[in-house]
């Protein structure tokens, strides 16, 4: 039974997480488009990356670590391995609860980000107020996630990994091995060497 709970989990964890790469996959494609749209406005010409470009980019790699991390821990039930899965998730949470909190108290938020020469951030802005609930539906969901992925990781970590089957697998192979214990434990019939005999006739001869 505890094997069967321990392998449910470990499948919802990856599950998880690949909701979570998939996020980062999508950021990382976005990112990108911008550097191909950013290198076509300037045209040859040698200006600095904007930071909204970096920024996505950063985040989306970041979210794919994490999520072969995650598969990585799922997969070997390594204590230490969840422990910093937990950590970077936890981590990663707190950053969004920074930024999240930023923008809805404080009325001149935007100060607080440099300036996008591209215009990519504001089309971004205006694209998320233009669709609110899809987007704050989205971003439910990867909160969701994330908590249920450090949820999942700390029951794993709990119930540590499955040694059932190397029992039932020295149980199996044990009564195979018996037979060849006994034969080897068992005592070699003694043989007499035939020159000592003759040594010891002879000498009972000479004492009678």
């Amino acid at each position: 039974m505890g094997r069967i709970v321990r392998s449910c989990l470990q499948s919802l964890l990856k599950l998880v997480n690949s909701a979570i790469g998939m996020v980062g996959i999508a950021m990382i494609l976005y990112s990108l488009w911008m550097f191909r749209i950013w290198y076509k406005q300037i045209d040859g010409d040698h200006f600095p990356i904007p930071w909204f470009i970096y920024a996505f980019l950063g985040l989306g790699i970041t979210l794919c670590v994490i999520t072969c991390s995650g598969h990585i821990a799922a997969e070997t039930l390594n204590g230490h391995c969840l422990s910093c899965y937990m950590v970077f998730v936890f981590l990663l949470f707190l950053l969004e609860a920074a930024v999240t909190a930023d923008v809805l108290l404080n009325r001149h938020w935007e100060d607080d980000f440099p300036e996008d020469p591209t215009g990519r951030f504001d089309e971004f802005k205006n694209f998320v107020k233009l669709n609110f609930e899809i987007c704050k539906w989205i971003g439910s969901l990867i909160v969701a996630a994330q908590g249920l992925s450090i949820f999942v990781a700390m029951i794993l970590r709990a119930l540590g990994p499955d040694h059932g089957s190397y029992y039932d697998s020295d149980d199996e192979y044990a009564p195979a091995r018996l037979p060849l214990l006994k034969n080897h434990v068992q005592q070699i019939p003694y043989v007499a060497d035939p020159l000592f005999p003759l040594k010891n006739d002879s000498w009972n001869k000479n004492r009678q």
